[in-house]
């Protein structure tokens, strides 16, 4: 396909790799990082794969780093405030954000369809990718290397809020009992995606100022979305 071997040749791995910090011995596993599933339905060669494996590994490699980070830079918390801080950084706008930082979304290969629906910049995709570069990082270099490439990215978002985010769920409940209203209702609307992928959506309703839906990987993931969604309204006078 013309489209999808333009945008290959366009890639500029080793200004990546200097962004990345690392640089890589397999550049195929940092091209298999940057190829997203759109792009693969059109491509005619066997044995393409795309950053989905990767993103599995990346996101695990994310989270015991972080975790670390966290345990050690606030010893006198616990475990409860450790996971919100956990939470929040690792969370997919934590990841866009990182892959913005770096222009990551320009590197990506998507096919012509999603460049013109300006999927490169979707928030999803970024963190997707930034979690399979990540892994990519992981396999080619080792913990040393993905560390490298993760502490100072993160260091500066856990740095932004000292205070330890509270869980939206408890803010919204919170916000609901101080003026005297029932508890937040949460009632599943939708269950998608493959058994071993679901995608939750879940609306949560406080009596008399509107409702909210959100959707995650899980039904807390799903109900802690809508609980920020509608908590944001609610906030900015909306709700």
């Amino acid at each position: 396909m013309t489209g999808a071997a333009s945008h290959r040749a366009a890639l500029d791995l080793p200004a990546l790799e200097r962004l990345l910090g690392h640089r890589f011995r397999d550049e195929e596993l940092l091209q298999q990082a940057l190829t997203h599933a759109s792009l693969l339905q059109r491509r005619s060669e066997r044995g393409t794969v795309g950053y989905e494996r990767l993103e599995f590994l990346g996101d695990r490699v994310l989270g015991l780093i972080v975790a670390e980070m966290l345990y050690k830079s606030f010893p006198k918390e616990d475990e409860g405030a450790l996971a919100r801080r956990f939470a929040a950084v690792v969370s997919r706008d934590g990841l866009a954000r990182v892959a913005t930082a770096i222009d990551l979304g320009r590197h990506i290969r998507v096919s012509q369809g999603e460049r013109d629906s300006g999927g490169r910049g979707q928030a999803a995709l970024l963190a997707d990718a930034c979690e399979a570069v990540i892994g990519a990082i992981y396999l080619d270099g080792g913990l040393d290397a993905a560390r490298g490439f993760i502490e100072p990215h993160w260091q500066r978002l856990i740095a932004e809020d000292l205070r330890p985010p509270q869980d939206p769920k408890t803010a919204l409940q919170e916000w609901a009992q101080g003026r005297g209203l029932p508890l937040p209702a949460y009632k599943l609307i939708a269950l998608e995606g493959r058994p071993h992928e679901p995608l939750f959506t879940v609306e949560v309703q406080v009596q008399d100022k509107g409702s909210a839906s959100g959707t995650g990987r899980s039904k807390r993931a799903a109900e802690q979305a809508a609980a920020l969604e509608l908590l944001q309204r609610l906030q900015a006078g909306h709700g």
